[in-house]
């Protein structure tokens, strides 16, 4: 069942791993990442909660989920194979917007489908499961690039724009992956059939854009107790991964390699070398994604995620200070054990939690708690001067100086924070009442 997820998973970590050096090599400053990297957190925001609620109204003859996760199939597979040929900054980030918007259609239906298929006693492990699948992909994804130049292929060979053709073969591997496990998990997993007084409920619901606007709207206004909680813990989570994330291939070359020059091999090598990292540190979560299982039910996914996530900042908090390649993998161990739980836990805490139902729609508005402090990252530290205008407030450069080791030291002080926010949720080990007692406190 999770099989497709491996391959939409792949496509993320492409865009993880290469999307700022991409950025770096057309010619954008560092301080001007995060708002190029806009197209995740807004196409996150708006598509997958209408996603969401179209998906828990949809009755057509191949079920909710499936027709979104074919069509933004499609469209991932056309980002993958059009944005190493990039020619110019402007060009790379109207194909991100794309690739993007492919994912989030993917992705929200995706985990909607877990919680359709499994009872409420087997969700965690569905999750854990599906987390274990995006530590496997997204370690295959960073790796690549290594295992190409090891086969022989020169990491400085570069075309015009100055994109690797490590970066291209990559991505055109991670088209033809996404694509055939999304379609082989369709065909392998069909959905269950939708029972009759189900379907008539939702036959029953109204229709058209207003409506799904609505119930997003109301979804908002009852949701439960546990999932608003959920939200400040994520403000921290994400705030900080997506700093990670965008600016850990400058730390590595600053501190490793002893240059900030996306054009030199000494670049080119730090962003191989994160990807090694990256795959430690998804090997780390895909491993850790399965040990979890008899933890979780022994204490719970709220107090094993807090534990993960204070693990992960720690490692961050140590990472931003490493000069020595070999000891850049000891803070993935840390890292890779917040991942695992980021990508499992907080979900089987909210699928016990939000009525059946409107599951659709909930798994769409938690997306929301995650792009929305992506969004607040990129424009608190980013300024990107349109001529006409200017968006941001540059605190990358005005607060931290431009230096992505003080800019990491933030985001491990921010993964501790989240970890003792997750601890005031009350998750759903009372699974059966949860989404009561949290619709009657709302």
């Amino acid at each position: 069942m999770n099989l497709g997820f491996l391959g939409l998973q792949f496509s993320f970590g492409l865009q993880q791993g290469n999307m700022g050096p991409i950025y770096s090599y057309l010619g954008a400053s560092e301080g001007q990442l995060p708002l190029l990297q806009l197209a995740g957190p807004m196409t996150g925001l708006i598509v997958q909660p209408l996603i969401g609620a179209l998906s828990d109204r949809t009755t057509s003859r191949w079920g909710r989920r499936t027709p979104y996760f074919l069509f933004g199939a499609v469209l991932c597979a056309i980002g993958l194979l059009t944005m190493p040929l990039s020619a110019s900054i402007v060009m790379a980030v109207s194909l991100m917007w794309l690739l993007d918007a492919g994912n989030n259609i993917t992705m929200e239906p995706y985990r909607a489908y877990v919680s359709d298929r499994l009872d409420p006693a087997q969700r965690h492990t569905g999750f854990l499961t599906q987390s274990a699948f995006t530590g496997l992909a997204q370690m295959l994804a960073y790796l690549t690039p290594s295992l190409l130049v090891m086969l022989g292929m020169d990491r400085d060979w570069v075309d015009p724009h100055g994109i690797p053709y490590t970066v291209r073969t990559v991505f055109w591997f991670g088209a033809a992956l996404s694509l055939g496990t999304i379609l082989w998990s369709v065909l392998r997993v069909p959905e269950l059939p939708l029972g009759a007084e189900e379907r008539a409920r939702i036959v029953a619901a109204p229709r058209g854009i207003g409506a799904t606007l609505a119930e997003v709207g109301n979804a908002i206004v009852t949701m439960p107790v546990a999932m608003r909680r959920l939200g400040l813990m994520s403000l921290f989570q994400w705030f900080s991964f997506w700093g990670y994330w965008t600016y850990v291939p400058y730390v590595v070359a600053r501190n490793v390699y002893g240059t900030s020059d996306p054009a030199s091999g000494g670049f080119h090598e730090a962003v191989l070398t994160n990807g090694q990292m990256a795959a430690f540190y998804n090997l780390v979560a895909c491993l850790a994604a399965f040990a979890m299982v008899p933890l979780v039910r022994r204490i719970g996914p709220g107090p094993m995620h807090a534990l993960c996530l204070v693990a992960g900042g720690i490692g961050v908090l140590t990472l931003a200070h490493v000069t020595d390649k070999a000891l850049l993998f000891l803070p993935m161990l840390g890292i890779g054990l917040a991942w695992g739980s980021t990508m499992g836990n907080p979900y089987a805490i909210l699928s016990n939690a939000v009525p059946a139902e409107r599951t659709g729609v909930y798994m769409g508005i938690f997306n929301m708690m995650i792009v929305l402090p992506m969004l607040l990252f990129s424009v608190l530290m980013s300024e990107l001067d349109l001529g006409f205008v200017k968006l941001g407030f540059g605190l990358y450069e005005k607060l931290l100086g431009g230096d992505p080791r003080h800019l990491l030291t933030l985001c491990g002080a921010g993964l501790i924070a989240a970890g003792l926010a997750v601890l005031r949720v009350r998750e759903g080990r009372a699974a059966a009442t949860g989404a009561t007692e949290g619709l009657a406190h709302s």
